[in-house]
């Protein structure tokens, strides 16, 4: 008996009985609409969040205080002397821009419109370093700096909040905790990500956030941006940063009392926890597959009882072990064949509807399902239509044709 044979003698068996072969397709289809659905999702987020982390700005590093490996007991503030250490040419050539930050929370208002938001206390660098661009207005300059200027920048988000658009806000007051100040720009939108909106947020002149908003010491800032001159410069601006600032923490031997991350090193933390999140959800959904299979192998064990007389006959024909195997090997695998084509289906769908459901809450991504995920969904249904209906083959190729002849 060829494989054709096979095929056409199995949609036959197939067909046959409509209600059990849909219910026990049905296993396979909600297994494997689960597996894709799970790698969707979990592939959508790791882009979402990978590509969210990628458009903070290019070539990037971010100085933290303190140790976030190792305890260390009094760590030295990061200052504002140490980003100018850090803007040396002579000592950091692969160090293209630097742009300390100092962030708080306040009361931002306009009218009788208040809401509580992040404020950052920048320089000029720093919106060069995190690439924003401007929908109207203009930067905080070295002049605002300088004389502790009483103007702020908003975020996309936050003029939508505050006033409902976002032109025509330029010379508009709004109170930062109470305090008056004047906008001077709207930045362009970053979008939403997985760490929330790109978009709400005020910056004001960090030296007018010390003085007026965070009541800092003078010099302290809380963390330091480091932009590299190129992607192949990311590793050398790394060692020349780390080696200023332990000479002016005066860290010879021991502990670093600050640390220094890259943005490869969030890409890359984000990838493995998304990642071992995908294989996690991704396994749990393997098992309505193996719960299919199993329903398989008992719909084959049911067939191969009903058709012991048709065994016995065609054994006694000339029919031989292989055939018979072949014969509910085939038919096993096309019910987890059709089952994993229609699992595929659904699963994608599973997956849209999700970032549908995404984008209405405010929180935009997009399932991706690819090829790779569709081949191994296809490939293991199969094989696990196979594994599960190795039994019954075997079962049915070894039944003995006298016997299953006299069977009723």
């Amino acid at each position: 008996m060829n494989i054709g044979q096979s095929i056409l003698e199995a949609l036959n068996s197939v067909a046959s009985n409509k209600l059990r072969t849909g219910l026990t397709v049905l296993g396979i289809v909600i297994g494997v609409a689960a597996v894709i659905a799970m790698l969707g999702v979990g592939q959508g987020a790791q882009d979402t969040i990978t590509g969210t982390i990628s458009g903070i700005g290019t070539n990037l590093l971010f100085v933290f205080s303190g140790n976030l490996e190792e305890e260390v007991r009094n760590p030295r503030p990061l200052t504002m002397g140490d980003a100018e250490a850090l803007k040396d040419a002579f000592l950091a050539p692969a160090v293209a821009n630097v742009a300390p930050i100092l962030q708080g929370n306040a009361e931002v208002s306009y009218g009788r419109k208040t809401t509580r938001l992040t404020v950052d206390g920048i320089t000029p660098d720093y919106l060069v370093v995190r690439n924003y661009t401007l929908l109207e207005g203009s930067f905080i300059t070295g002049e605002n700096l300088l004389g502790q200027a009483s103007v702020a920048l908003l975020g996309a988000t936050t003029a939508d909040t505050l006033f409902g658009r976002r032109t025509g806000l330029v010379g508009e007051t709004v109170r930062i905790n109470g305090q008056p100040f004047r906008v001077l720009g709207v930045l362009n939108s970053k979008g939403g990500g997985a760490f929330g909106s790109s978009d709400k947020f005020v910056m004001i002149p960090l030296s007018t956030s010390q003085a007026r908003i965070t009541h800092r010491p003078r010099d302290q800032v809380d963390m330091i941006m480091v932009q590299a001159a190129s992607p192949e410069e990311v590793g050398a601006a790394t060692d020349q940063v780390t080696q200023i600032l332990r000479t002016r923490h005066r860290i010879a031997l021991g502990t670093d009392d600050f640390t220094v991350f890259s943005q490869q090193d969030f890409v890359s933390t984000a990838r493995t926890i998304t990642g071992v999140l995908t294989i996690f959800l991704g396994g749990i959904a393997a098992i309505s597959l193996l719960v299919g299979g199993i329903g398989i192998m008992n719909i084959m064990l049911v067939s191969v009882t009903e058709r012991t007389r048709e065994i016995g006959l065609r054994k006694a024909l000339g029919a031989r072990r292989r055939d018979i195997m072949a014969q509910f090997l085939v038919e096993s695998a096309l019910l987890s064949l059709v089952g994993g084509l229609l699992g595929i289906l659904l699963g994608w769908l599973i997956a849209y509807a999700v970032g549908r459901i995404a984008v209405a809450n405010n929180t935009p991504f997009t399932p991706s399902v690819s090829l790779s995920a569709i081949l191994l969904a296809t490939l293991f249904s199969t094989a696990v239509g196979l594994f599960f209906g190795l039994y019954p083959a075997s079962r049915a190729a070894n039944l003995e044709p006298v016997e299953a002849l006299r069977s009723e």
